[in-house]
């Protein structure tokens, strides 16, 4: 049997409408402020100094200096001080924890087949602060690809399928999408990897990481046995729902609560066949 859930709040006029989780509008005016940020990685609280966001308690920001890349929350804010600017480092990118969609059971995933509800870039916001302008990645593929149904005739070592096997069932492909063909994952390793492929008739080809492996890695693997059970299920439950928008996305469901209802003080959320 399949079910759905769907984050609703009640309006005025007692009808059920989808909400988004509170999110951060940096086109509004910034306001100058120190802010206490706590990065739970290294259980540690720091102060910054912001000039470029509105923040708002339990935001989840990026910040420049040794403990760039790593996500911390807000924990305190304070408009009135003064500081000299060399003395602190600054928040450089706030989460946008938005999320408004229908979204189904998929084992330990949920799934959306609205290409509105999980983009790929907002969800990798979730682990990787944004890519600096410089930042310039290439890639190549010599056009050869392997049916997802047999991962055999990937040839992978032992080793390197009995990892990738591990790291599929301790759920570490926290999200992954298929958009017109274009396939991308994102992975949870000693740090978060980058999975992209391209998926037609079952067949996949340019398959990459960004572990920079030259050969099969542990993450590919990973994610071709999550690619292969969602479609499954999506196939089992949903069916025609992937063919019809040519696009589905699912994610780790711990993400999913964690990220846009964790800290939430308000409104309500259903569930229903």
């Amino acid at each position: 049997m399949a079910f759905k859930i769907g984050f609703t709040a009640e309006t005025e006029d007692n009808t059920v409408s989808y909400i988004e989780s509170e999110s951060v509008n940096v086109n509004t005016q910034p306001k100058r402020s120190v802010v206490e940020i706590y990065f739970e990685k290294r259980n540690m609280t720091l102060s910054y100094y912001n000039d470029r966001f509105d923040l708002k308690l339990g935001d989840l920001v990026y910040v420049e200096g040794k403990l760039e890349g790593m996500l911390g929350v807000i924990r305190d804010i304070n408009y009135n001080f003064k500081i000299k600017i060399s003395d602190y480092k600054r928040v450089i990118a706030v989460v946008d924890r938005s999320v408004s969609g229908e979204f189904f059971m998929a084992g330990s995933h949920f799934v959306s087949f609205d290409r509105q509800a999980l983009p790929y870039r907002k969800i990798l916001a979730f682990f990787k602060a944004p890519e600096e302008e410089y930042d310039d990645f290439i890639s190549g593929s010599d056009g050869s690809g392997f049916s997802l149904g047999n991962l055999s005739d990937l040839n992978v070592p032992d080793a390197i399928s009995e990892r990738g096997y591990e790291y599929y069932v301790e759920n570490r492909v926290l999200f992954i999408c298929i958009d017109a063909g274009k396939g991308r994952a994102i992975v949870e390793g000693r740090d978060i990897y980058e999975v992209e492929f391209e998926f037609s008739g079952g067949q996949i080809k340019s398959l990459t990481c960004s572990c920079f492996c030259s050969n099969i890695c542990k993450h590919e693997f990973a994610v071709m046995l999550q690619l292969r059970e969602t479609l499954g299920m999506i196939e089992k439950n949903y069916s025609g729902a992937f063919e019809k928008s040519d696009y589905f996305s699912a994610i780790r469901k711990s993400v999913l609560f964690n990220f846009a209802i964790d800290g939430k003080k308000s409104g309500s959320f259903t569930l229903g066949q």
